[in-house]
C-alpha cells in the first residue's frame, strides 16, 4: 500500500504501535492497514528502561528488519530526533528505509529526547529542525518515503508556536505533521483548522497521557488523517504478565490463567510453525529426488 495514497483519501488510518516481528504480526491478522514502529515501545520491553532517549539508530533498524521479514504492512516508524544533528538524519533516513520503514518520524526534540507526554521536555531551534527536514527528505531514496514531522513546542513554548512550527516544518518538505500532545479537544480543532488544509496530520492516543483520549472515528471527525496507539500495546500486555507471574508464584501453576492463554499449538499456529515446517519438507523432498537422480 501506498502510505501517501492512502492518507489522501477521507477514512483515517488507525495504526496500532508495535515492537517486534510477533506483535506485528498478531496486528496484521488483526486486520490493520498498517503499524507504528514505537521507540517508546521498543524502549520499555527490549531495555526495560524509560522512553528518555536510551534507544540507538541501530536497535530500532535492527527491529525494523526483523518486522519486515515478517510482515507486508506499511510501517510508519519513529526515529526519535535522528539521533544526532542533519547528517546524523540523513544517515538514519537511508537505514531505515532500506531496512523497510514506509515512514520515518523525526522531532523537534534537545537530545536526550523524552516521551512526548512527560514533563520537563527542551526543543531545539526551529531553524535547526528546519535544516533536519529538509536533509531528510534529500536522503530518502523513494518519494514514497515519507517524512514526518513532530514538534514537542506546545508543551515548552505554548501552542502558538507549536503551530508556526509546524508550518515551518511543512514548507521544510514535511509530508505528515504531527504536533504532540494537545491538552484538549479545542487545540486538536484548532490545529486541523490551522494545518489541516496543508498536509494529511497524526494524532498520538497515549493511554493516561496529556491529550484526551479519543476514537479513531471521532478524531476523523475532527479532520486528522492518521492516528496511532504507539505504547497500547506495552501497557496490556504489561498488566497481563504480572498477572501471570503473580499467579505462577502464588500457585506454582499456570493453571487458573489458561482461559486468558494461548496453549502450545494455538500459539504455533499464529506464528505460522505448521506451515514453515510443511515448506522445509519441501525443499528436503526436492533434495532427495535430486540425489536420486544421480
Amino acid at each position: 500500500m501506498d502510505l501517501r495514497e492512502r492518507l489522501s483519501r477521507s477514512r483515517i488510518l488507525l495504526t496500532p504501535g508495535v515492537y517486534d516481528a510477533l506483535t506485528a504480526s498478531l496486528a496484521a491478522r488483526a486486520g490493520f492497514e498498517a503499524a507504528y514502529v514505537s521507540g517508546a515501545a521498543i524502549a520499555y520491553t527490549r531495555l526495560g528502561r524509560p522512553d528518555i532517549g536510551l534507544v540507538s539508530m541501530i536497535e530500532v533498524a535492527d527491529t525494523i528488519r526483523l518486522i519486515r521479514d515478517r510482515v507486508e504492512l506499511p510501517l510508519v516508524v519513529d526515529a526519535d530526533t535522528g539521533y544526532g544533528n542533519a547528517l546524523n538524519v540523513q544517515r538514519t533516513v537511508r537505514l531505515f528505509e532500506s531496512a523497510g520503514a514506509n515512514a520515518i518520524q523525526l522531532e523537534d526534540q534537545t537530545f536526550p529526547k523524552r516521551c512526548g507526554h512527560l514533563a520537563e521536555k527542551g526543543v531545539i531551534p526551529a531553524a535547526e529542525m528546519v535544516g533536519k527536514i529538509k536533509a531528510a527528505v534529500d536522503a530518502r531514496q523513494d518519494r514514497r518515503t515519507l517524512v514526518v514531522a513532530r514538534t514537542d513546542a506546545l508543551a515548552v513554548d505554548g501552542y502558538q508556536c507549536a503551530l508556526d512550527r509546524a508550518g515551518q516544518y511543512v514548507e521544510a518538505g514535511a509530508d505528515l505533521l504531527f504536533v504532540e500532545a494537545p491538552q484538549s479537544r479545542e487545540q486538536m480543532e484548532g490545529i486541523v483548522a490551522c494545518l489541516g488544509h496543508r498536509v494529511p496530520l497524526m494524532a498520538n492516543m497515549v493511554e493516561g497521557g496529556r491529550t484526551p483520549l479519543a476514537d479513531a472515528q471521532d478524531l476523523e471527525a475532527i479532520g486528522y488523517s492518521l492516528v496511532i496507539f504507539p505504547g497500547g500495546i506495552v501497557r496490556a500486555i504489561s498488566r497481563a504478565a504480572e498477572d501471570f507471574y503473580a499467579t505462577l508464584q502464588r500457585d506454582g501453576t499456570t493453571a487458573a490463567m489458561r482461559d486468558r492463554m494461548f496453549d502450545f499449538d494455538a500459539l504455533n499456529a499464529v506464528i505460522g510453525t505448521p506451515a514453515m515446517l510443511e515448506t522445509g519438507r519441501r525443499y528436503e523432498a526436492e533434495t532427495i529426488r535430486e540425489r536420486a537422480a544421480e
